[in-house]
């Protein structure tokens, strides 16, 4: 964890007493630089602050976790597309690198927005210097969260666990190909595609149609793509998976990878970027808004 976010939680766990409608609305506008309206939100960034406050199903909290999503996923028909699970622990000292791969992806089961994460992409022998580090580089990760720092109670969990999976690898020029499907009561709208990423640092950006074709709308704080995506031969599989594993929901984001045309779940994300993003043109916020109906705002 890099020294500025360090600040920023210790900032924010300082401020935990303040209730959560609140704190949402002193970040909303902090992060965004707008009010934030929950008792008539339009905008998609202001729906997922009344989201977080106001829609508690204890399903979402299951598909936030790490490793509880997986029998989610299972139950929907694609166990076959998750990736293979090399363990999942409740204490660090439990994990025997022995018997891992060199290669491996190491994750708190209840982090979010990409933290808490270690990918250990070199093929070679871990060695005991390399475990202390890691060791302190987790040290937090099994800690119960009573408040999340974006107040998404999704991930505070009563006991988190350190999960390991294989890592995902790609010959593919762009690297390994994130597909952010975003659903609104099982229905996608929009994609999000990722690719050059390098995590916690940056990746590029392009907001699609639900053919994968650009539009023309940038988030502010991502950098913006610069090529047409390539659909995947088997692309209609990968909306008929996303569609599935987001119809409990009135809002979700399902991220896929596709590898040499075969599909991988990568996790199931309720508040994207915790809804503190902000787009260009600023009328993407109202479009996305139209299309996520929050329950009690339905029209019958």
């Amino acid at each position: 964890m890099n020294v500025k976010r360090k600040i920023k939680l210790f900032i924010l766990k300082l401020f935990s007493w303040v209730p959560d409608k609140i704190m949402l609305k002193i970040q909303y506008r902090i992060k965004t630089g707008q009010y934030l309206n929950l008792e008539n939100p339009k905008r998609y960034t202001e729906k997922l602050q009344w989201y977080k406050l106001y829609y508690k199903d204890d399903k979402m909290a299951q598909c936030a976790d790490k490793y509880f999503v997986r029998k989610y996923v299972k139950e929907k028909g694609y166990g076959d597309n998750l990736i293979k699970l090399l363990g999942v622990y409740d204490k660090f000292d439990d994990i025997n690198f022995s018997r891992l791969p060199n290669k491996f992806v190491l994750k708190s089961s209840n982090g979010g927005g990409g933290n808490a994460v270690y990918i250990r992409n070199i093929n070679i022998k871990i060695n005991a210097d390399e475990i202390k580090k890691l060791k302190k580089y987790t040290k937090n990760w099994l800690k119960k969260h009573n408040i999340d720092a974006g107040r998404e109670w999704v991930y505070c969990v009563e006991k988190p666990r350190i999960v390991i999976e294989e890592l995902l690898e790609t010959k593919e020029l762009h690297g390994l190909c994130d597909y952010k499907f975003y659903c609104f009561n099982g229905e996608i709208f929009v994609i999000n595609y990722i690719y050059d990423r390098k995590l916690g640092k940056q990746a590029k950006f392009i907001i699609c149609n639900e053919n994968l074709e650009p539009l023309p709308y940038y988030r502010k704080d991502e950098l913006r793509g610069d090529i047409i995506p390539e659909k995947p031969k088997n692309f209609e599989k990968m909306k008929e998976m996303a569609k599935i594993l987001a119809q409990d929901f009135p809002h979700a984001r399902i991220d896929l990878y596709n590898i040499d045309g075969k599909i991988y779940f990568g996790e199931i994300t309720f508040f994207d970027g915790s809804g503190y993003m902000t787009y260009e043109p600023d009328k993407f916020d109202y479009i996305l808004g139209e299309k996520f109906i929050l329950p009690l705002l339905r029209k019958e």
